[in-house]
């Protein structure tokens, strides 16, 4: 596991520097297991996942991996996320950890002590968290990210149309309920933005979300923090809809693309040579 205290928005902007805003998912579901002509077993599990960290390792900026397709093998599964875990923190490849927790007191510091502390079996560089309690349920492991230099990515406007029903409610105030969230994450990135520093705790907005960033008068700039923006490829956004979604913001993203990248393997070469052209053409497009 990692001993680096080095703030993760430190780290992960001098990645997205080096490799470009690509944060490229592994997702051993069903279809893509047989696509690739491997069994869905425990062994294809293991296969499909070490291919990609093999084609991903040192050559994008972070790594996403589903906690829930590991999941579902049980712990023999979760032990292959585990490893996946550790040999790109190996490669030196950020790792963000798919598993979107929420919940209240001890249990949500639990979460992050099993993800984000420093003798964590299942250590991330940062995970996936749900605001649905209220932003201010996720402050142990937010307080617990700080203190170990790693981040969090909070669900703020997903790229699920059912999203809407809750992210876009406005509140008795006025605000927005996904504007609220960001204003938590900008708290808490304040530090790092009076330092000129990217921010540790991000947001999750979809690039398919259209005008709603605006719409919703969600402030990605002064949020701070990245802005992991799932949907480009498979889900139908493209990089011109990052131009836009994200305008004012573009520095801050991180694009995150798991079937669009995934469909080129099985061949480590292919899967590598696409993550490395989606990183180049997000660069080109955010400025990266």
């Amino acid at each position: 596991m990692t001993t680096d205290t080095t703030p993760f928005g430190v780290r992960l902007q001098a990645a997205m520097a080096e490799h470009g805003p690509l944060c490229a998912g592994i997702d051993p579901h069903r279809g893509l297991l047989e696509s690739w002509g491997l069994t869905y077993d425990l062994a294809g599990l293991e296969r499909f996942t070490m291919t990609c960290v093999e084609a991903f390792g040192g050559a994008v900026a972070a790594v996403k991996p589903q906690s829930a397709f590991f999941e579902v093998f049980g712990a023999k599964g979760v032990a292959v996320l585990e490893r996946a875990l550790a040999e790109l923190r190996s490669a030196g490849t950020l790792t963000v950890l798919d598993v979107k927790r929420g919940d209240i007191g001890t249990t949500v510091d639990a979460y992050g002590e099993a993800f984000l502390g420093t003798d964590a079996p299942a250590a991330a560089d940062a995970i996936t968290l749900s605001p649905y309690l209220g932003y201010g349920s996720l402050r142990p492991a937010i307080d617990r990210a700080h203190a170990t230099g790693r981040g969090a990515f909070v669900l703020a406007l997903t790229s699920n149309p059912e999203g809407a029903d809750v992210q876009h409610a406005r509140l008795p105030d006025g605000r927005s309920v996904a504007g609220a969230v960001a204003e938590g994450a900008a708290r808490d990135n304040a530090d790092d933005r009076a330092a000129g520093r990217l921010g540790s705790i991000g947001l999750v907005v979809g690039a398919t979300v259209g005008s709603a960033v605006a719409d919703l008068q969600v402030d990605l700039p002064a949020m701070a923090g990245p802005v992991l923006a799932p949907g480009l490829g498979a889900q139908g956004a493209t990089a011109e809809d990052v131009r836009s979604v994200f305008a004012g913001a573009l520095p801050q993203v991180l694009a995150s693309s798991s079937r669009d990248v995934l469909r080129a393997g099985p061949d480590v070469a292919s899967l590598r040579g696409r993550a490395r052209a989606v990183a180049g053409e997000v660069a080109r497009i955010t400025g990266v």
